[in-house]
């Protein structure tokens, strides 16, 4: 039987594909060991998760519904620099040892084998990356009266360098900036930190939308790009997202935070006469929210009007309309990170200062 520190891990094969997500959330792991109390059955990635999620299979349904069987193992027998090689090769978080007739030994994990904390990405890409920058912070005022938002500070760095890091461990180096507000004073910060990034400025005279400063990229950006807001954060495999958009030929990809409201008393469903039809206790309502991200391909900028405000969901509802691929990707909610309002910046400012020590 596992240790008592490997529960935070460990899942029931009849938990629901829900709460294993929750469980990845709590303990801030992206991989789950089910195991139904006797025997080791399987690994759940977040992978697993957000596949199914996309295929529209229940998040109610038991995590024994979407369980691969082709999981990589240790056996008792397998010596420590094998299983380490094992881990480096599938950048796994955490290795089970498992006995011929299934029974789990023990758990090796990423933390306690390597000395890089961090698990590299297995993929790299270089692609232009396109950051709206201009807006004026009015969520975290009076703070932004002085500093303009991408400069608000998490830690040692900037809100923008904090997003320059996470993109340049997947190879990407281009960034161009929309900049409306206090645009001079963000364009003076970053080009005199040094930072081994090429920045391409461009600034909106007025307030253009989340979309509308695009058109000043139209014949400069000629390859399949990333959008991110300024303000938010997200946790997740972005080589993933990508590999996503291109199986599906999209056009567009929306990455999603799914989120989770609780209804604190028991709902009623009625039909004709009002007879019941069923009645549940306290239910769990989930719904996709738009993190600010996104994946485009290049030909749409040149749908996006010259010069006009212009919102990033009309852009969205135009290539609906003619019928264009939009896809939804999947994230945890606690992969999803706001910053731009009080309450989640001092969240992710305290967390980080825990994490760091500082």
């Amino acid at each position: 039987m596992p240790k008592n520190k490997n529960k935070e891990i460990i899942i029931q094969p009849n938990a629901t594909i829900l709460e294993g997500l929750k469980k990845m959330d709590y303990n801030r792991r992206k991989l789950l060991l089910v195991h139904d109390g006797i025997k080791y059955l399987g690994l759940l990635s977040i992978g697993d998760i957000q596949r199914a999620i996309i295929k529209g299979i229940d998040i109610s349904s038991p995590v024994s519904m979407i369980l691969r069987t082709d999981n990589i193992v240790a056996l008792s027998e397998t010596p420590i620099v094998e299983i380490k090689k094992l881990m480096m090769a599938i950048r796994a978080e955490f290795m089970p040892v498992v006995s011929n007739e299934n029974e789990l030994l023990s758990v090796y994990f990423w933390e306690d084998l390597f000395i890089e904390k961090e698990i590299a990405p297995a993929k790299q890409f270089n692609l232009p990356i396109v950051i709206m920058a201009g807006g004026i912070g009015a969520r975290l005022r009076p703070l932004t009266y002085v500093l303009p938002k991408p400069l608000i500070p998490i830690g040692d760095k900037t809100m923008m360098e904090e997003i320059f890091e996470r993109f340049s461990k997947y190879g990407n180096d281009t960034f161009y900036i929309s900049v409306n507000y206090k645009a001079e004073l963000i364009e003076y910060y970053l080009r005199n930190q040094n930072l081994p990034y090429k920045m391409h400025f461009y600034k909106e005279e007025t307030q253009m939308g989340t979309a509308g400063s695009l058109f000043l990229l139209k014949d400069r950006i000629k390859e399949t790009f990333f959008v991110s807001n300024c303000d938010i954060l997200i946790e997740q495999d972005y080589s993933e997202i990508l590999d996503y958009h291109k199986e599906n030929k999209n056009e567009i990809t929306l990455i999603a935070a799914l989120k989770y409201f609780p209804i604190p008393y028991g709902t009623i469903e009625s039909g004709k006469n009002g007879q019941l039809l069923s009645l549940r206790e306290k239910p769990e309502i989930t719904f996709k929210i738009n993190s600010g991200m996104y994946i485009l391909e290049p030909q749409l900028l040149a749908e996006i009007p010259k010069n006009q405000f212009f919102h990033i969901t009309q852009l969205i509802e135009k290539v609906r309309k003619r019928k264009g691929k939009i896809g939804v990707f999947p994230v945890s909610e606690k992969s999803w990170k706001d910053i731009g309002s009080w309450e989640e910046y001092l969240k992710v400012a305290f967390n980080h200062k825990k994490e760091n020590n500082v």
